[in-house]
């Protein structure tokens, strides 16, 4: 049995959902496809599929098989079309993982650019503010702020950009201007906290540090609840100014103790650990990276 034409049956016969629809795409006969899926599961000893009269259902085995074994197709596929220097041609579906808030503000919104020089390309965005598992969920390419808590990932930084305090002028008027970090404590804080951690912002301004431990009634565990209570004139916030960057440069909101930094925060794009790097995935990446450039050129 050829393991590669087996792969390909059985992610076959799981996407059209019977092994009649199988044969008709493959353009082959139905007993070869019942015979290639019953050889497979012997010679991996494991069930793959359930069947029943209502159809065919995958196994939690069959589940992952059908993961792996369409992930190893797909990089085949690649793999001979840039032997044959056709690698340039993006096609098929691209998975990536980012957060809410940075994807709707700073990728979706100029998607249609990526999507009209490679007409052939799908692209699923799967939306989550939480580090998801990559080989789980499918995910091609990750877009990731912070630092990377696993060394073992393949990642390439992206981007970098400030952190800055700041909020609206409508909240500054009603409750003063903060003129050290010290004051920050005095103030209503918005703080974002995936965490559940407590509120601590680090400032530095040359050899000088301070630490300022934060009230607020506000704490947040996505970044989008943080834009829509800082624009709601509840408190001061610290951010990257991806995500406050249109209003930041309308005046909307206003930065805060500028003379005065906080970390830095960085992109990255990450890939799943294990698995060749698709051009689809570099290619998404290389786009995100110069979105940003021009971005912060404005």
């Amino acid at each position: 049995m050829d393991r590669f034409i087996a792969m390909e049956t059985f992610v076959c016969v799981v996407e059209a959902g019977s092994f009649s629809a199988a044969a008709r795409r493959l353009h082959v006969g139905q007993p070869a496809v019942s015979k290639t899926i019953a050889q497979l599961e012997e010679k991996l000893g494991v069930r793959l599929l359930l069947r029943s009269t209502r159809g065919l259902t995958p196994t939690e085995a069959g589940l992952q098989y059908y993961e792996r074994a369409k992930r190893s197709i797909e990089e085949a596929n690649e793999a001979e079309l840039l032997a044959r220097g056709a690698g340039t041609g993006l096609t098929g579906k691209l998975r990536v993982g980012a957060a809410v808030t940075f994807a709707s503000l700073h990728v979706i919104p100029h998607l249609k650019t990526f999507l009209a020089t490679h007409p052939d390309l799908q692209i699923e965005i799967v939306l989550d503010d939480r580090q998801i598992d990559l080989l789980e969920h499918g995910i091609d390419v990750a877009l990731r702020m912070g630092s990377l808590g696993d060394s073992s990932m393949t990642a390439r930084r992206l981007a970098q950009t400030r952190r800055v305090a700041l909020a609206t002028p409508a909240y500054l008027k009603a409750h003063g201007e903060p003129k050290t970090p010290a004051d920050l404590a005095r103030h209503q804080a918005v703080v974002y906290n995936p965490s559940g951690g407590p509120g601590i912002w680090h400032f530095r301004r040359g050899e000088t540090e301070a630490s300022v431990a934060v009230s607020g009634r506000i704490h947040v565990s996505a970044a989008e609840g943080v834009r829509a209570a800082v624009l709601a004139d509840m408190g001061i916030t610290v951010a990257s100014d991806w995500m406050f960057s249109e209003e930041i440069r309308s005046g909307a909101v206003k930065i805060l103790l500028d003379e005065w930094s906080l970390p830095v925060i960085d992109l990255w794009a990450v890939f799943p650990t294990g698995r060749m790097v698709s051009a689809k995935a570099r290619a998404f990446a290389d786009f995100v990276e110069a979105v940003l450039e021009e971005t912060a050129s404005r």
